[in-house]
């Protein structure tokens, strides 16, 4: 018997020093197992065990998790889950919240949790748009959201205005409405502001709310005050691009500022290029340099309204990006002459995505059967909507140019260019009691398949 148990005995001491062992998963801090199967006296391993079985956690998230609370300390954590499955949201997205912020199970359920979920489904959010906020910034649950919205409601916000603006600011719910948001809109309010801006404003660009008033918002005003000369400028801008206020002036405007001038721009298009294409003059002044040179280098007259415009579409654009662009107007026959031509005459048709420019292009050369070279003297087109204009008006052509009732004479390029009141007239009114189906035809619920002739192009 003493030489079966000293036979044994190593067997069971090499067991017990094995790193993982029957699904013992151990903490390299602590080198503490943690066991699958829940022991009913250590806390730990409940709250491990709650957090798999209930909350949905792998065993390492809910190791983890473990490690900042004691499932203990919970008086009913079920129905905190519950509250969440009640309000739409999906397994998946209790086991992000709950990894991300467990100390949830810990928060108030009746004074905060409850109070909080009906609230956010009084404006609007459940199912996914509740759990795409509650994941974002899970701490909104345990917030005084209420004074958040009371005090937007107070400015005149909606309720989907308020939706909008905390969707894509959640941590606004955490703030101290009566300290850091109201001294805000009171200095909007203070600039010229009326009720209404105000809610666009905040609508457009919730992070402002987040910004300094004292370190950013009031000397950013003084800047733009000091630049633009008047307060009726500063708010001409503001209006135009609201997230100026949230720039450096110093640092980014008055270099790029500085730029234009020494190249001949005169102050009177500088304001321009602040009130139509203000998004250049916040990119790092090196590319802006490289920008402003190479617009110079393609002949735009730094006198003129397109010099600013040809700015404003390049800066939309990195190199990377840009070089995909003329890239894709190659593929369809055009020259680099041909591209920087149509870029001189219309140099918003850079600023259309790549997918849009093949998808134009191909419609344009493809079905319709033009040149690649008259598109690049009429870049204007690529701007023009693909949905709502060119292929329904190209699919009543094509309905009337099966029944013989248009020639083939007809330029196309007038016809995409036409106003809208002058096509129905032409087009659909005139011809819609012969050939009904051209009123379907112009809301684009008709196929276009290509015209049966090709139109000329001028």
């Amino acid at each position: 018997m003493l030489r079966l148990i000293s036979v044994n005995l190593p067997q069971q001491l090499r067991r017990r020093a094995s790193p993982i062992c029957h699904g013992h998963l151990f903490s390299t801090s602590s080198l503490k197992p943690i066991s699958d199967t829940p022991n009913s006296t250590d806390p730990k391993s409940l709250t491990v065990s709650f957090l798999r079985n209930s909350c949905g956690l792998s065993l390492e998230l809910a190791a983890s998790a473990s490690e900042k609370f004691n499932i203990k300390e919970v008086k009913n954590p079920n129905s905190v889950l519950n509250l969440l499955r009640t309000h739409g949201l999906t397994q998946n997205h209790i086991i992000q919240l709950i990894s991300s912020r467990p100390l949830l199970l810990l928060a108030d359920l009746g004074n905060t949790l409850k109070p909080n979920m009906e609230l956010f489904k009084s404006i609007g959010f459940s199912g996914a748009s509740l759990a795409k906020m509650l994941t974002k910034f899970p701490t909104v649950l345990e917030s005084d959201a209420y004074t958040a919205v009371d005090f937007f409601r107070a400015q005149g916000l909606s309720d989907v205005q308020i939706k909008t603006l905390t969707m894509k600011c959640p941590v606004l719910y955490t703030y101290n409405a009566q300290k850091t948001l109201k001294p805000k809109v009171e200095f909007f309010r203070s600039l010229g502001l009326s009720d209404l801006e105000i809610t666009k404003l905040l609508s457009a660009s919730p992070y402002i709310l987040r910004t300094s008033l004292e370190k950013q918002i009031i000397p950013c005003v003084q800047e733009l005050r000091r630049i633009l000369g008047t307060d009726e400028n500063v708010l001409k801008v503001i209006k135009a691009y609201s997230e100026v206020i949230r720039i450096n002036v110093v640092h980014m405007l008055l270099p790029n500022i500085a730029t234009l001038i020494s190249h001949g721009v005169p102050q009177s298009l500088v304001f321009k290029l602040f009130f139509i294409r203000p998004l250049p003059l916040r990119i790092d002044s090196n590319r802006f340099n490289e920008i402003v040179s190479d617009v110079m280098k393609l002949g735009f007259k730094p006198n003129c309204l397109q010099f600013i415009v040809a700015i404003g579409s390049m800066a939309q654009n990195s190199k990377t990006l840009w070089e995909l662009k003329v890239q894709a107007f190659r593929s369809f026959g055009l020259s680099e002459d041909e591209i920087y031509a149509a870029f001189k005459r219309h140099p918003l048709c850079m600023s259309c995505s790549e997918k849009k420019i093949k998808k134009m292009m191909d419609l344009f050369v493809n079905k319709l059967k033009m040149k690649p070279s008259k598109i690049s003297k009429c870049p204007i087109l690529l701007q023009l909507s693909l949905e709502k204009r060119i292929i329904p008006r190209c699919s009543v052509l094509q309905l009337l140019m099966l029944k013989g009732l248009i020639k083939e004479d007809t330029s196309i390029v007038y016809i995409l260019r036409m106003t809208e009141k002058k096509f129905m007239e032409k087009f659909v009114s005139k011809y819609q009691n012969e050939v009904p189906d051209v009123v379907k035809a112009n809301q684009g619920k008709i196929e276009f398949q290509g015209l049966p002739v090709a139109p000329t192009e001028t």
